[in-house]
């Protein structure tokens, strides 16, 4: 069986607003179904594939957990990279960690954040290449292009291989992302396929090819999986070490150097959703070309791409444009102008501001909160805690919190007085009181939260358990 190592890493910035640093693409729903991650697993369906080993940084572990647990897929198996160091350490730490369960798997290596349409193409493509990976190739699998494209690197193909009635070829040469001249001589010459970062191999052949070309990362990834730190559903790691390892790619790493890598061509609809733009191109469209999300109302518009999370869009005579409506920001570019999305986010880094790092609502392991009203002397929160969940035993020096029960029954500890809420009932947490609230029910809990003080900001929590 197949073993999927799903890297879910990374910050990405391209969707903002809906991308954010703590809740980027790949843990967002942008088409019909699940979330991009979700939507990676389940692709999976209908082969014969174990559980997969994701890989995500520590900022969104839960959101990995909750994700993967609503498909049934949570098994303790997230590795945790404390800090980002690129794919080949993130590879090298599924394999090591494969390997030290007693087995030698074919890995299937997928990006958390791609969109495959053709299901059935990208299973038999998969299926096809297994033999070349068990005869201790390494096989990543390039796009057929269908335009000249300047925003993907390229490989070129080289003599073709053959197993039984599996084709692919030797990799001649990996290139950087080139002019449209150059783009459109590859896609002439029939040559060049796209670089689209999925891989298969056997885990020891991998690891062995690590150690050949560049050894730095075999040692940091070896020394830094030694002791790990089993934590609820994570496989965390030893920072100190992880943060020495090289950050290097797996193509710069071993994929240009390797003798024994090779190309199998797909065509299965794929997408690397790098833009709003791209997004407006793999969306259904109404009969004026508009890719239309949640409560819009859009006359005289054409080839738009318009989301609105919160409340109601209207376009009036508008063409070409990308209109994001969330919570708390809006953007509109023209369709052309997207990429410079990046330097909205730039800006809000350095003005030390928080859309660029977090939604409105959190996520963590009990749950999540979603601000609602934020003011120099009061906030108003909205807290969603699932059955079974609480809160940490707490106090606050600064600020009183009031707690209304909107749905569910809230278990309540005020220093040793303990007590149960039930819908429309509420209480106050006085100023230095400890204090733990939780869901004992078999429903979600919903508590209208009110804090008043001096100072609300996050650091004003002293956890006490």
């Amino acid at each position: 069986m197949l073993l999927p190592v799903v890297m879910a890493g990374g910050t990405g910035s391209r969707l903002w607003p809906m991308s954010r640093e703590l809740q980027p693409k790949q843990f967002l729903s942008f088409h019909q179904g699940g979330s991009m991650l979700q939507n990676t697993i389940s692709r999976l369906e209908g082969l014969a594939v174990e559980d997969p080993i994701v890989i995500c940084n520590e900022d969104h572990r839960f959101l990995v957990a909750e994700q993967l647990r609503q498909l049934n897929k949570l098994a303790g198996n997230i590795i945790l990279e404390p800090v980002g160091r690129n794919t080949a350490p993130a590879i090298t730490l599924a394999a090591l960690h494969a390997i030290r369960m007693g087995e030698d798997p074919i890995l299937l290596v997928l990006a958390a954040d791609h969109l495959i349409e053709d299901e059935d193409t990208f299973h038999s493509v998969i299926r096809n290449s297994i033999p070349f990976a068990e005869q201790g190739k390494l096989v990543t699998f390039g796009i057929v292009p269908g335009q000249p494209e300047t925003g993907y690197g390229y490989i070129q193909r080289g003599d073709m291989q053959q197993v039984g009635e599996a084709t692919a070829w030797k990799i001649r040469r990996f290139v950087e992302k080139p002019d449209l001249s150059t783009a459109q001589a590859y896609l002439d010459s029939g040559e060049y396929l796209w670089n689209s970062g999925m891989f298969m191999f056997r885990a020891s052949v991998y690891l062995q090819e690590v150690s050949a070309y560049c050894p730095e990362i075999l040692d940091a990834c070896r020394s830094a999986m030694m002791q790990p730190v089993s934590d609820l559903d994570f496989i965390k790691l030893n920072k100190d070490i992880f943060s020495k390892c090289p950050s290097n790619s797996i193509d710069y790493a071993v994929m240009e150097h390797t003798q024994a890598g090779i190309v199998a061509a797909m065509d299965a609809g794929w997408n690397d959703v790098g833009s709003w733009s791209a997004l407006w191109e793999t969306s259904n469209h109404d009969s004026n070309g508009n890719a239309l999300t949640g409560d819009v109302f859009a006359h005289n518009t054409r080839d738009c791409y318009i989301r609105s999370e919160d409340k109601l869009t209207a376009t009036l005579g508008v063409s070409d444009l990308v209109i994001v409506n969330t919570k708390d920001a809006l953007l509109v570019s023209n369709k052309d102008s997207v990429q410079d999305v990046k330097v909205v986010v730039e800006y809000l880094k350095s003005q030390s501001r928080s859309e660029f790092r977090e939604h409105p609502t959190r996520y963590l392991p009990w749950g999540h909160v979603e601000t609602l009203v934020m003011n120099t002397r009061y906030k108003v929160n909205r807290i969603t805690i699932i059955p079974g969940g609480e809160l940490s035993l707490q106090l606050h020096h600064h600020r009183l919190e009031h707690w209304v029960v909107l749905t569910g029954t809230a278990s309540i500890l005020v220093d040793n007085n303990a007590f149960f809420l039930t819908e429309n009932e509420s209480t106050t947490i006085p100023v230095g009181k400890k204090h733990k609230l939780s869901n004992p029910g078999k429903i979600n809990l919903e508590v209208l939260e009110i804090q008043f003080g001096s100072y609300l900001g996050e650091d004003d929590v002293q956890r006490i358990q």
